[in-house]
């Protein structure tokens, strides 16, 4: 069981107030699918993915990416119970899906660019630090199923 500071509980709901589910999903997702191409090959479905400027304005891209921080609600408003939260989501991309599971870190590195764009000079160390423990709970919870 993860431990929460008080600190850390109210950064990461401050946080997920702050953001547009929309923009920050389609920037971190469209950042995950162009620095790591091989991401693309479980969008298949998607069409066009050839560049950067494909991705970047695919609607299907954009939906996902909204989808991605919908799931990522879910987290926080249960922090203390992620890995019940994801249980589900795990075994879909593990035993369906069949994503490789260093995706998720992969993904949650390029969100957290993306936020910190968003918060600048707000994204603090301790901002940091918070959101990524936050997100290495939320990918260990992914990855749960993969064991």
């Amino acid at each position: 069981m993860v431990v929460w500071t008080d600190f850390e509980r109210t950064t990461i709901k401050d946080i997920f107030s702050k953001i547009d589910y929309a923009v920050v999903g389609q920037a971190a997702f469209s950042r995950c699918l162009i620095v790591y191409p091989w991401t693309q090959r479980y969008f298949g479905g998607f069409g066009n993915l050839y560049n950067a400027a494909a991705i970047t304005s695919n609607p299907r891209v954009a939906s996902h990416g909204k989808v991605i921080m919908e799931a990522l609600e879910k987290a926080v408003k249960d922090m203390d119970n992620i890995k019940a939260t994801y249980a589900e989501l795990s075994a879909l991309h593990s035993e369906k899906l069949q994503v490789d599971p260093d995706n998720f870190m992969l993904l949650g590195d390029c969100l957290t660019i993306v936020v910190a764009s968003q918060l600048r000079k707000n994204f603090t160390a301790e901002v940091h630090a918070a959101f990524q423990k936050f997100l290495a709970v939320v990918v260990s919870s992914l990855r749960r199923q993969y064991y």
